[in-house]
Order: C-alpha cells, then sequence, then structure tokens
C-alpha cells in the first residue's frame, strides 16, 4: 500500500480551484470528468503523489450516490486521502468492513479499480483511505503531471479511534501522522512560496 493522492472535496470546482490556489500559492492544471459519478476535477502534480480538487458536475446524471461522499459537499476541504494497492480484491478481504466494493473506471488512458461504499461516503469519515488498484500498464497520474515544485511535507490523520486505523493500514510512509481528535486531515505542503498548510 502506497499513499497515490490526496482530494479537496467540494460542492462547486470553480471553487475549489480558487481556495485551493489561495491557499498553495500555485496554479493547479487540467483534469477531466468521471462520467460514473458525474464528477470533475483539476489536478496538481506533487511528485511522487497528486492533489485533486473533484466536485460534482454539474447537469450529469448518475445511477446512484457519488463517491467520496460528494451528494452532501459544501464548501472546499481536504476530504479524502487515496491509497493504491497492488490487488484490491486481496485488500478489501482483509480490510475492515465498510470500505465498499471495487468499482472498475476509465478515462482516457487511465483505467483503474476503486472501493467506493454502496452510499458513496467516505470510511471513517475519510481518516481510512480509500483504496484503489490502477490497471496493467497504467502510468498513474502522479508521473504524467507535470513538475509543480510542490511536495507533501505531512499528512496528518486525525479520528477518535486513530490508533485503530493506522494499525489497520500497511503503510509506510513518514509523511503520514496520526493523532486522535476530531475527524479530519490536513496536509503540510512545501510549495516554492515556502510551507503552506491545505485542511
Amino acid at each position: 500500500m502506497r499513499l497515490d493522492h490526496i482530494a479537496v472535496c467540494c460542492a462547486d470546482l470553480a471553487e475549489g480551484v480558487a481556495a485551493t490556489e489561495a491557499a498553495l500559492g500555485v496554479a493547479l492544471g487540467p483534469g477531466g470528468r468521471h462520467a460514473r459519478f458525474g464528477t470533475h476535477n483539476r489536478l496538481l502534480g506533487l511528485g511522487d503523489i497528486y492533489l485533486e480538487v473533484i466536485a460534482p458536475e454539474p447537469g450529469a446524471e448518475v445511477a446512484g450516490p457519488r463517491w467520496f461522499g460528494l451528494d452532501h459537499a459544501g464548501a472546499p476541504r481536504l476530504g479524502n486521502w487515496i491509497c493504491a494497492v497492488p490487488d484490491l480484491d486481496a485488500a478489501l478481504a482483509v480490510a475492515p468492513p465498510g470500505l465498499g466494493r471495487a468499482v472498475p473506471l476509465e478515462r482516457g488512458e487511465l483505467h483503474w479499480r476503486i472501493a467506493v461504499p454502496e452510499d458513496g461516503g467516505l470510511p471513517d469519515g475519510g481518516a481510512f483511505p480509500t483504496l484503489l488498484e490502477w490497471g496493467a500498464g497504467v502510468t498513474p497520474p502522479a508521473a504524467r503531471l507535470p513538475d509543480s515544485g510542490c511536495r507533501l511535507a505531512r499528512l496528518e490523520v486525525s479520528h477518535p479511534e486513530a490508533e485503530r486505523i493506522a494499525a489497520a493500514l500497511p503503510l509506510e510512509d513518514g509523511r503520514i501522522a496520526f493523532r486522535t481528535g476530531p475527524v479530519g486531515l490536513a496536509a503540510l505542503i512545501d510549495t516554492p512560496g515556502g510551507q503552506r498548510r491545505l485542511a
């Protein structure tokens, strides 16, 4: 398991992009659409991972709940972190309940499978990562995006049962810190203008 990307969730993409660019002092790049869930995004490369700002796409029709809890999204916030695994079925078989089922998706040259709960919500309010498996031969976005000069310095994961979540994750990444407290995520990101905080 490795950290793949972090996501700012919001009700309006333009608002989310503006808030994220103001917080980091850098411009986001283009993104794309996810027809299956009626969402669209914008992306920013952070070296070995990336940041996405994601929101419902106006007018998009969906057959069920949107992913990432976006049916109930409000003001922009760092709402999710996503980890890649080599075998999603195997990871879900040993993971805590509530992570959902594997859903196949594709966008352009990208194809992947991602765990989505039936209600479209976020496991543990977003404190437990969403799991995905990139398709065979796919070059993930982090390796495709231009270098923004930004890097993740620290991802703080807060939850009343933070120790339980940390113990359930086969994840070794010194940038990720778990702490006991109200549910929430915060990222410290080194930018060309200095270190900024995104929450």
